[in-house]
């Protein structure tokens, strides 16, 4: 403000002595907006060149499902896209626990077969992991496993394919017990089951069936339905496998899988086993009023190679099943309890 007051009185005295020209540029001198400060220069260091680092794309590892959690997934295999339910127990995630794998009959889902066998119950009660792989109404419009077609009853391809590589799958998800890998189904589910346990003895270590096919010399539908008619079929002829230890449920008022049809398994051991078997009959009564017969096929080490029930009155429906689902039997006795009986009580040597 000072400078501007002597400014503006040189200015005026420039005027008096009639130098109007050096007024006018006191003036303008005055106008002029004040300098800005100089900007301190900053001293220059050594800087390294900057190098752009490329950036890793982030892997998509899924995580381990949550324990208490029922997840739906869908894995791509070698063979085709499979989709599947997926149940983790309660209890601590650290656990490596066995893992059952559970294929549905025709017109089921996984959820309608998971709360008809009630299974996710039972893995919490005894701890282990339950998948559900389910059938695409694109590859069967009834969903049906197509167990008949020769395309899927061998390793390496097919529906029996696509189920083994989605149990590896879920197997490394989970941690799960490699010693403790079992399969199991009901009517096509569980003639699926037993084909891709023979076709692949080094991932399952047990198989349970209820109401369906045993292997035979099967490979188109017209002999499905007659096999399942109990008029022939399930003979085989050709070499087998050696047979998982397996245990079979069935009614024998069942009008859909003809009854005869567990006498197949009983066959198929005996052309496999080494040396004679042992049986052992056992009869009971369910607490819903059914009455069963048991019969229990041993080595002469008294390995139980085959554990076969008969379901008397009871049709084509899953024993002991729940009534909030389809093809239940809730009066029978509990074949998913003795299915997991038989099941953990047979691990693998690794």
């Amino acid at each position: 403000m000072t400078d501007l007051l002597k400014t503006f009185l040189k200015a005026t005295r420039l005027v008096k002595k009639r130098r109007p020209l050096s007024a006018a540029f006191a003036l303008q001198d005055m106008l002029k907006p004040p300098p800005s400060p100089a900007k301190k220069k900053r001293p220059k260091t050594a800087t390294r060149p900057l190098v752009a680092r490329a950036r890793r794309p982030a892997k998509d590892t899924p995580s381990r499902p949550a324990p208490g959690s029922f997840i739906t997934g869908r894995h791509e295999t070698r063979y085709g896209a499979i989709g599947y339910k997926l149940y983790t127990p309660e209890g601590s995630s650290r656990r490596r626990m066995p893992l059952v794998v559970m294929l549905h009959g025709c017109t089921q889902t996984a959820d309608d077969f998971a709360t008809g066998t009630r299974m996710n119950r039972l893995a919490d009660e005894l701890g282990f992991l339950v998948l559900y792989p389910e059938q695409s109404q694109n590859a069967n419009f009834a969903r049906c496993w197509n167990w008949h077609a020769p395309e899927n009853q061998s390793r390496g391809g097919g529906e029996a394919g696509m189920i083994a590589a989605l149990t590896r799958h879920v197997m490394s998800l989970c941690n799960a017990n490699r010693s403790r890998i079992y399969i199991a189904g009901i009517s096509a589910g569980g003639a699926a089951a037993t084909i891709v346990g023979a076709a692949y003895p080094d991932l399952y270590v047990a198989v349970g069936v209820h109401s369906a096919v045993p292997q035979g010399d099967i490979r188109s539908l017209r002999a499905a339905l007659a096999a399942m008619q109990g008029k022939g079929g399930t003979i085989q002829t050709a070499k087998l496998p050696r047979q998982l230890p397996t245990i079979v449920f069935h009614g024998d008022k069942d009008r859909v899988v003809h009854p005869s049809n567990a006498s197949g398994f009983l066959r198929n051991l005996e052309r496999t086993s080494v040396g004679p078997l042992t049986l052992r009959t056992l009869a009971g009564r369910s607490e819903g009023g059914r009455d069963f017969t048991r019969r229990i096929y041993q080595d002469r080490f008294k390995t139980v190679l085959l554990e076969d029930w008969t379901i008397h009155g009871s049709g084509h429906s899953w024993s002991g099943g729940s009534a909030m689902a389809s093809h239940t039997d809730p009066a029978g006795p509990d074949a998913s309890r003795e299915m997991l009986r038989f099941f953990l009580a047979r691990r693998r040597a690794l």
